[in-house]
């Protein structure tokens, strides 16, 4: 590539980086994002998550800080559901190829 050659990219960062887990890590991410709101709406403290959710303290930090390698999916929802949500999973048919995927709306 040139210097000042661009290249437009989706809306998707961690997909555009060719990330082997990009949908997985954008999933995360958007549940992250949603735990991480709620515990500064409520302004708790990494303690009271952890005792709320039954979480160890480091993992809410590592949340804290979309550090979410080592994060289940399973946990983020489970984390979100201790927290007073509801999480709601709908599996159905793409109508077109590129429209498969998962999706959050948080």
């Amino acid at each position: 590539m040139k210097h000042g050659d661009t290249s437009k990219g989706s809306t998707n960062t961690l997909h555009d980086l060719a990330l082997e887990d990009a949908q997985e890590l954008t999933v995360k991410t958007q549940l992250a994002m949603k735990l991480n709101a709620l515990i500064d709406s409520r302004q708790l403290s990494q303690a009271d998550v952890a005792q709320l959710t039954g979480m160890h303290q480091p993992r809410v930090s590592a949340i804290r800080h979309y550090k979410l390698q080592n994060i289940s999916l399973e946990r983020l929802m489970l984390a979100l559901v201790a927290l007073d949500q509801r999480i709601e999973i709908t599996v159905r048919e793409a109508r077109h190829r590129h429209a498969c995927g998962i999706t959050v709306a948080a």
